[in-house]
């Protein structure tokens, strides 16, 4: 069992940062494949980024591509997502999510189905 936690949401500018930090427990949360999702009101829940477990790899959804960076440091089971240049349009509740069909390999995944784990989300709120 893996719990989720997230937490650094809040409200900024367009234009502004945010950091938004997922703390897991579990020993074995170096082994797995990491992804932050987010859900728009009245829209589906989609991809934002993902790394693989020892980070290396990553993947973004384009309309995020050279503003937000996605890592994570396995020795405080934590994985990050760096926010810059927001806009509206990024408003959103982001979850941060665990792969566990990745353990120890470099494979990402951006469709939903594969993760886990959920945490419960952080409200990020953009504005104009």
């Amino acid at each position: 069992q893996v719990q989720l936690v997230e937490s650094g949401g809040g409200l900024v500018q367009a234009g502004g940062s945010l950091r938004l930090s997922c703390t897991a427990s579990g020993r074995t949360f170096s082994r797995y494949g990491m992804g932050w999702f987010r859900q728009a009101p009245g829209k589906e829940r989609e991809f934002v980024a993902a790394l693989s477990w020892s980070g290396v790899r990553t993947k973004y959804v384009d309309s995020v591509k050279g503003r937000f960076t996605i890592s994570r440091d396995n020795a405080k089971n934590t994985v990050y997502l760096q926010m810059n240049s927001l806009k509206p349009e990024d408003t959103a509740v982001y979850f941060c999510a665990a792969d566990i069909t990745t353990q120890a390999m470099e494979i990402i995944h951006s469709n939903q189905p594969y993760y886990t784990y959920w945490g419960q989300g952080t409200q990020v709120t953009v504005s104009s």
